[in-house]
């Protein structure tokens, strides 16, 4: 059986997980982009424990493998998760500590210019941190951010090793009892690689439309 026939025969699972796939990936957006700019904003902090707190949390973020985090939040918590939530708090994690990084870069390449003009306003210094900075500070990050996401998004396959039926955990499933690894394999390649490259495409637009008064 080619390609096209096993795509037509086992498209109903093969597009089952891949629901669920966009559904991880945006689990762990939610939670990791808005805890990535808290951790920047921490790291940015005049206050040495705060700063010392974010510090330790995104060494310790980035030096543990995203399938050491599945398996850590998955069977090590005292608490019971379904296996989609664990796999979303797990890639959260790690998403807020990749991102951190990125997007403290963005908030400190907004020009000191504009926020000394913001104070001189007399804008509270936090108002100027929302209404000046953040905003500039995103549209500068965007393009490492949106790069970063679709890495995290082909790392929703590692859910498989916690039972999460995602994508390729249904390609696997099917070619296990078809024998059709190539074919399966190739399918759940190209549905990756449409998503992917449709949402590079989207953000690509939405970031020149940003852009446009510069």
């Amino acid at each position: 059986m080619g390609i096209v026939e096993d795509f037509l025969t086992y498209w109903p699972q093969l597009a089952g997980g891949l629901w669920i796939s966009v559904r991880l990936a945006a689990l762990t957006f939610l939670l990791g982009l808005p805890g990535g700019l808290l951790l920047a904003m921490a790291m940015m902090s005049k206050r040495r424990v705060a700063r010392g707190i974010a510090v330790a949390f995104v060494e310790i973020g980035r030096g543990t493998p995203a399938l050491v985090l599945l398996q850590i939040v998955y069977y090590g918590l005292p608490v019971t998760l379904s296996a989609f939530l664990s796999a979303g708090i797990a890639l959260g994690l790690t998403t807020a500590s990749y991102t951190s990084e990125i997007i403290r870069g963005g908030l400190q390449a907004v020009p000191e210019g504009e926020v000394e003009a913001a104070q001189a306003l007399g804008i509270k210094q936090a108002w100027v941190m929302w209404d000046v900075v953040i905003p500039q500070g995103m549209r500068i990050a965007l393009p490492a951010l949106v790069s970063f996401c679709v890495l995290m998004f082909q790392a929703t396959t590692l859910t498989s090793t916690i039972a999460v039926p995602e994508l390729m955990s249904q390609a696997r499933s099917i070619a296990g009892s078809t024998f059709h690894y190539f074919n399966l394999f190739v399918i759940a390649g190209v549905m990756y690689g449409i998503i992917t490259i449709s949402a590079s495409a989207v953000v690509e637009r939405l970031e020149r439309r940003l852009s446009r008064h510069l």
